[in-house]
């Protein structure tokens, strides 16, 4: 290891330069091609493409290399990696910290890249296409270039270093950390694909709907990636960090919160645009937003500049992402004033019964919802950067700000599958909402007999019975005509993930609201309980390995099965860090954390106790989201396919 020391640096860093130099060479080919309209020039486009993916995974696999072989000549490696480390999460210690992730993006970047080159390789003689590709070599180029300079992992740390303190202890303790970064990132950089053609639908003027058709899934994908990630992250959460909870508001929770709204906006209103022409601006703005809170994302997460259990420590690629955040804005912005005439929309809602309205609402809500997560999470920046003095803004504020924004969400759920197009006669309404009225109803009846209580809660299962209700009744209708084809297609898909976002609607509602908790000082082989369960503590037991000092209560639960909540204290960083245990079950979780200060030679623990109702629906309706994204990607049966196969991208003219 030692004459191999520092080679795994010089490698990455070369194939990094490789990366850059053919993204630059990619975005001129890009744009020399487009303008001049030379086959010969966009013919090289692809190859350009893959030399970026292949510099990529030389990047990432060097970086690899040298944290497997421990090469402690780097400075990343010195800070993330150790000895003592087990091979799964020293094998994920690259993606821990700062430096590492922006290496990972770079890898996920590039290789969407390839595919989107590859993808429109018989259609390189649309502009369109080509353009796109452009906007996605400079995006490639920056990140290279961030890798490169202030963000680079294979810069060499001091001599004679010889061992590591390890990943932080939160991101080796749970499986979880190999999939929630990767998923979460392929969310969050596809946006990219789709802000590509965006961007390239305004530099030509091309503004129809047939770059819509040809970025459907790329859009609905990258949804899916970042619905599918966050999601993983409130599992990591709820079982790593030991409050019981599932979604904090922190800061950094909040940046991929915030594309997922405005991108979960886009989705919906993309379908106005294709079916009547109409909300052409909002569809651009929103895919700018998107991009742009990835970007903004970034920055608040690696700059340093919040406090969270999830950020990266301070360092100076701040001003990088600040200054990409600010040219994408007036970038994009410049584009759509300088395209406003041809981005009027040819139609017009006819009546606000109808589901182009519906649609427009929506868009509403999840932009006032963007603007209060935005708002409470950079306030604190602002204030500190005006007065010189911190302030927090906490769960309470977003908790009051978003209940009724998600009601009055819940409420467009329920009405929105029932409307037509165009215009809804009272009749058609009151023959659509009968049975999803009464599903409401049977929902409310069934709260108030298990004994649930408040104005929110009751309304939150009664809006969800509704919304639940209409959403069947599109799938029944579908099954019974088609069969279970049927379920295959954008419009029964989409209502297969309105069912998962119910079950988790009401998940929240339920845990968030009927909750109990309750501090229990056990005694051995002396029984407890608390809100009708037993809770008796066995034993107190250590375990000892090369990196952690382990305390485990073992506790009895309604004397069925032993659960063993602990304290892990990792030697070499000198950090306590309490592990969950959870008994799940359809109804209810029981979550058991052991309280601080504990020993093994003792004969008593505190335990603290919660009560969770329905956390595991909201698992259950997270797979049902990702079950229903997969399907609406793929036209149903009675739908033909509307992307072409030898046309260009583009076909529709403003």
């Amino acid at each position: 290891m030692l004459a191999s020391a520092g080679i795994s640096g010089t490698i990455g860093r070369a194939f990094l330069l490789v990366g850059f130099i053919g993204a630059i060479f990619g975005a001129f080919a890009a744009v020399a091609g487009a303008r001049r309209n030379d086959q010969q020039i966009i013919r090289l486009i692809p190859r350009f493409a893959t030399l970026i993916f292949a510099a990529a995974v030389g990047a990432f696999a060097a970086m690899e290399y040298a944290m497997i072989t421990r090469d402690f000549s780097l400075a990343y490696v010195q800070k993330v990696g150790s000895w003592s480390t087990p091979a799964l999460y020293n094998f994920a210690a690259v993606w821990s910290a700062l430096e590492g992730s922006i290496l990972m993006w770079v890898l996920i970047l590039a290789g969407y890249t390839m595919a989107v080159a590859i993808w429109v390789r018989k259609r390189m003689q649309d502009v369109i296409a080509t353009w796109a590709l452009g906007v996605m070599f400079i995006v490639c180029a920056f990140f290279f270039l961030v890798s490169y300079f202030p963000a680079d992992p294979f810069a060499l740390g001091p001599p004679g270093v010889l061992d590591g303190p390890g990943p932080n202890p939160l991101l080796q303790n749970h499986i979880l950390v190999m999939f929630h970064p990767p998923i979460l990132y392929l969310g969050y950089v596809g946006v990219t694909v789709p802000f590509a053609f965006a961007i390239a639908a305004l530099i030509t003027g091309r503004v129809g709907e047939g770059w819509l058709v040809a970025t459907r899934r790329w859009s609905l994908f990258a949804w899916g990636f970042l619905t599918f990630g966050i999601a993983l992250g409130s599992w990591w959460s709820y079982e790593v960090l030991g409050w019981s909870g599932v979604w904090a508001w922190d800061p950094v929770e909040n940046a991929s919160l915030l594309p997922w709204i405005t991108g979960t906006a886009y989705i919906h209103s993309v379908l106005v645009q294709e079916r009547r022409g109409m909300l052409r601006v909002w569809n651009i703005s929103l895919l700018v937003a998107t991009f742009s809170l990835t970007i903004l994302g970034t920055f608040l997460t690696r700059s340093g500049v919040l406090n969270s259990v999830h950020a990266f420590s301070e360092s100076g690629i701040g001003a990088w992402f600040l200054a990409m955040f600010a040219v994408v804005l007036v970038v994009s912005v410049g584009l759509i004033g300088w395209r406003g005439d041809k981005l009027r929309s040819p139609g017009v809602i006819d009546s606000p019964l109808s589901r182009e309205a519906a649609f427009l609402a929506n868009n509403v809500l999840f932009a006032i919802f963007a603007f209060v997560v935005l708002l409470g999470t950079v306030f604190p920046l602002i204030i500190e950067a005006l007065q010189d003095r911190q302030i927090a803004v906490g769960a309470p504020f977003f908790n009051k700000l978003s209940m009724p924004i998600g009601l009055a969400l819940l409420t467009l759920m329920a009405i929105a599958p029932v409307l037509p197009w165009r215009k809804a006669s009272t009749e058609t309404l009151r023959d659509r909402l009968f049975w999803p009225a009464w599903c409401g109803v049977a929902a409310l009846v069934a709260s108030l007999l298990l004994g649930s209580y408040g104005v929110a809660p009751l309304l939150t299962f009664t809006l969800g019975g509704v919304a639940s209700g209409a959403a069947l009744r599109q799938v029944v209708l579908a099954t019974r005509r088609q069969g279970l084809r049927g379920l295959v297609g954008r419009a029964n898909g989409g209502m297969i993930v309105h069912l998962g976002v119910i079950l988790i609607a009401v998940s929240l509602g339920a845990s968030n609201s009927f909750s109990k908790s309750q501090e229990l000082s056990l005694v051995a082989n002396v029984e407890a309980q608390f809100s009708g369960h037993t809770f008796e503590l066995r034993d107190v037991v250590e375990v000892r390995d090369d990196r952690s000092i382990s305390v485990k209560a073992l506790v009895l639960v309604d004397g069925k099965k032993i659960y063993a909540p602990a304290i892990t204290k990792y030697t070499r960083i000198g950090m306590n860090v309490g592990t969950p245990s959870v008994r799940t079950s359809l109804t209810t979780d029981i979550y058991l954390t052991l309280e601080p200060p504990v020993r093994q030679d003792s004969n008593e623990a505190r335990i603290k106790v919660f009560i969770k109702p329905m956390i595991m629906w909201l698992w259950i309706g997270t797979a049902l989201m990702a079950i229903g994204t997969v399907l609406a990607a793929f036209p149903g049966r009675r739908r033909k396919p509307t992307e072409p196969t030898s046309a260009p991208v583009e076909v529709a003219k403003s």
